[in-house]
């Protein structure tokens, strides 16, 4: 096939796998969320100021942006042969220039300015003007490009469905096609974070706790509060590794991510959020009014934590803490419930020393990297030690709210052989010094709940748990 002397290469979606414009909004919105209620002033003069805006304001970092390898492969074999490379996108200048210095492979870059918008009709008209109708090869990926491929010798189609490369046979001579791997089911699964839904069982403890589990029409009330929350939840986390997706580059676990990978794009989870939210606060309102305040204020909450409140020291462990405790107050309300002060307590203590060990475990990670801070939180690698002091002395003080707890009167109501719920502390004093020795070791990995969930030695104490409830409820001697 001949090919042309000039070889030009669209930015987004082509030689990058993610759009820079929603990547930059997105990055403008965690740095400084007032902006936000900007942007539509800005796109009111101009899809081309908007990006200019943005550009100006945030300074995206695009040495972390998913790049298409293979692509980027082929262009230096072009480059090599005597190739001219030129980076043409609608993408704006400041943009584009940092990524031809990153990748130190373009001989000439053409973008946006703040007044025109280089798409379409305007990308071709450009090109024709500067190498003539037919003087160069295109390489492109959306419909938008078909206008620059009726112009080009040669269409270069990337990361297109079968309608689109169709297209391009039509109005040029497709030359190369590089294909994507298309979105997965899996890809969706591991987005919406499925298993983490396990973390929303807490809303079964009130139930678990004041002996009625017996009761079909409360089960019914919690699955569909438990189905709310979950989605609700699963909304949240889209967001986060939305929001996070540049740290999430840098982490050797997390920048395989969907979003961070750029396998799902910052479109599709924009469009998921909302349907997740809308569903869930149906199936909320099923559960009733009280719940759905209680699911609201979880998600206000969650969408503060992701903006602001993460990036305080101390104060984020709090908040994570708090998120775990509203699952359990959420519980109680759906069933109208009172929730005992214990359990509340309990559940504060508990929680509070496992968000703790969530960010000694991040800090591990980072040290193991030799890299001081974790990205965004405050946090330094030398705080490790006193955050493993205040984690594992907030579980020792749960395994002493339950140790007064027995002395209640609550207990002796609820409970035919009380006596026996003095075997739960040194239980719980195990398990709280157990996983805290697994992330000493660097064991631990996974969000602490999730690794109990897998870890046989937690499943044993959870086994344990259950059969001391069972027999100091029902007073059967062993």
């Amino acid at each position: 096939m001949k090919t042309n002397q000039i070889m030009v290469v669209d930015l987004d979606g082509t030689l990058t796998l993610t759009d820079t414009l929603h990547e930059s909004i997105l990055g403008l919105v965690r740095k400084k969320p007032h902006f936000l209620f900007l942007l539509p002033f800005w796109l009111l003069k101009g899809i081309a100021f908007l990006k200019l805006k943005v550009s100006e304001n945030y300074v995206l970092n695009v040495t972390t942006l998913p790049y298409n390898l293979p692509l980027i492969n082929w262009l230096k074999k072009l480059k090599a042969c005597g190739k001219k490379i030129v980076l043409c996108t609608a993408a704006n200048k400041l943009i584009a220039l940092a990524v031809s210095e990153h990748l130190n492979l373009f001989d000439d870059v053409i973008s946006s300015d703040g007044n025109t918008n280089l798409k379409g009709i305007n990308k071709r008209k450009i090109l024709e003007k500067k190498f003539g109708y037919k003087g160069f090869d295109y390489a492109g990926n959306n419909k938008t490009d078909l206008e620059v491929w009726s112009s080009a010798y040669n269409a270069i189609v990337v990361n297109a469905s079968t309608t689109l490369q169709k297209k391009a046979s039509k109005v040029a001579i497709v030359s190369d096609t590089f294909t994507s791997q298309g979105i997965k089911f899996l890809d969706w699964i591991s987005a919406l974070r499925i298993y983490q839904w396990i973390k929303n069982l807490l809303l079964f403890v009130p139930v678990l706790a004041a002996h009625q589990l017996d009761n079909v029409q409360s089960l019914k009330i919690l699955m569909l509060a438990f189905l709310s929350f979950s989605l609700c939840a699963s909304s949240v986390y889209i967001t986060n590794d939305l929001l996070d997706m540049e740290s999430d580059r840098k982490h050797p676990r997390k920048r395989h991510r969907p979003f961070a990978s750029a396998k799902l794009s910052i479109k599709a989870g924009l469009v998921i959020i909302p349907l997740l939210i809308g569903l869930s606060i149906l199936l909320g309102q099923m559960v009733g009014s009280k719940f759905l305040s209680i699911l609201i204020i979880y998600l206000i909450l969650t969408v503060t934590y992701s903006l602001v409140l993460k990036r305080f020291v101390l104060v984020d462990c709090i908040i994570l803490a708090t998120f775990y405790t509203i699952r359990v107050i959420a519980g109680a309300v759906a069933l109208s419930t009172p929730l005992s002060f214990w359990l509340l307590a309990f559940s504060v203590f508990i929680f509070f020393s496992l968000a703790l060990l969530k960010r000694y475990v991040e800090l591990m990670v980072r040290a193991q990297a030799r890299k001081n801070t974790v990205n965004e939180r405050g946090y330094e690698v030398s705080d490790a030690s006193l955050l493993q002091i205040l984690g594992v002395s907030s579980g020792f003080i749960s395994t002493l709210v339950v140790a007064l707890y027995v002395q209640s009167k609550e207990v002796m109501v609820l409970y035919a052989n009380p006596k026996m719920i003095w075997f739960m502390m040194p239980i719980i004093l195990f398990w709280v010094s157990w996983v805290w020795l697994k992330a000493v070791r660097e064991e631990m990995y996974d969000d602490p709940i999730i690794f109990a969930m897998k870890d046989k030695t937690s499943l044993i104490v959870l086994g344990l748990t259950v059969f001391i409830i069972f027999f100091a409820a029902t007073g059967v001697k062993i």
